[in-house]
């Protein structure tokens, strides 16, 4: 995930975004960065329940300890949404992950409150499924 901003990088870049249709389009513009998933990925024991999208999450332990991510979404903001949360993560450790409570920094990036119901229950079910595939890998 080189091509992705680190974790300082994208809070200053929502920070200068000015409305909620900037960071709208900053969310979806991420989700353009997201590397291309392999089809032998795209599989029912990688998709995620509970989101209207369909969203596949696939999690390698790498050879440095870190949790390698993998995924894509068939909707432009989730996938977005799926970036986000791979940033808040990359680079950590399988217990680091389970740790790690992201859900502050949505709040933090003023998301939090203009997602949908139906958003917020799928970036829900992406942060639970992406901590129990990591405490699986611990």
């Amino acid at each position: 995930m080189a091509t992705l901003p680190d974790k300082e990088k994208l809070l200053r870049n929502f920070s200068r975004c000015v409305n909620w249709e900037e960071k709208y389009l900053y969310v979806i513009e991420l989700g353009t960065k997201l590397p291309a998933l392999s089809d032998n990925f795209r599989q029912q024991n990688n998709l995620i329940a509970g989101c209207q999208s369909q969203v596949w999450i696939v999690m390698e332990s790498t050879p440095e300890g870190d949790v390698a991510f993998y995924g894509d979404s068939d909707a432009a903001i989730v996938k977005g949404l799926l970036t986000i949360v791979f940033i808040l993560y990359q680079g950590m450790n399988a217990d680091a992950i389970v740790a790690l409570d992201v859900r502050p920094f949505f709040t933090e990036l003023e998301l939090s409150q203009h997602l949908t119901p139906s958003r917020s229950q799928g970036l829900e079910a992406m942060i639970r499924a992406i901590r129990i595939k990591a405490a699986q890998l611990a």
